[in-house]
């Protein structure tokens, strides 16, 4: 099959789907390996950047979605989207920070972070789809633990996990305080 043809049909399957489709998914449709795929793709973004199109293909953990750009959220979403924009609290953001940077973490460790009751929190965080449960952990009373999504993925804008950023180093001191004169001299 000719590459512009499994182009057209690359762009066909991630319009019509709307939602993330697996490479692996892509490459036995169209009957082509994995590494032909990811070329074929990076060559369709960098048409989409150089022809400066309204949309673009992003890559979530080993899936690929067609968007339309960043960029242009302010003069779309008050056309398509009435609901107001979900506002998570500096709480919320920390919660979600915390099970991002400890997958399968429980309610209690991340309380015990925290210091504060995180219920509402996670329900909050549920409620959105940033969060999921991820089983039960092999502790007393098997409490159940919770990890990101692919819809925390796309809307802080990573790829994967790894993309985090990462966690300035500390020390503790005799009263189990972080020093923050050893942050700012690292950084």
């Amino acid at each position: 099959m000719e590459i512009e043809k499994i182009k057209s049909i690359i762009e066909a399957i991630l319009f019509a789907s709307g939602q993330a489709v697996a490479s692996k998914e892509l490459a036995l449709i169209l009957e082509i390996s994995k590494e032909d795929l990811e070329k074929i793709i990076e060559n369709m973004e960098e048409e989409y950047k150089s022809q400066n199109r309204g949309i673009e293909i992003i890559k979530i953990e080993d899936s690929y979605q067609l968007c339309t750009k960043k960029e242009l959220h302010d003069f779309i979403y008050p056309v398509i989207d009435k609901r107001a924009k979900p506002n998570l609290s500096n709480a919320a953001l920390e919660t979600v920070s915390i099970i991002a940077y400890n997958p399968k973490i429980t309610r209690a460790e991340i309380e015990a972070i925290r210091g504060v009751n995180v219920d509402g929190c996670i329900y909050k965080l549920l409620e959105y789809g940033l969060i999921e449960e991820a089983g039960k952990s092999d502790l007393p009373g098997k409490p159940m633990t919770y990890k990101t999504t692919n819809e925390f993925l796309k809307m802080f804008g990573y790829t994967s996990l790894a993309d985090l950023p990462e966690l300035p180093k500390y020390k503790l001191d005799s009263n189990q305080q972080i020093v923050i004169d050893d942050l700012i001299e690292d950084n």
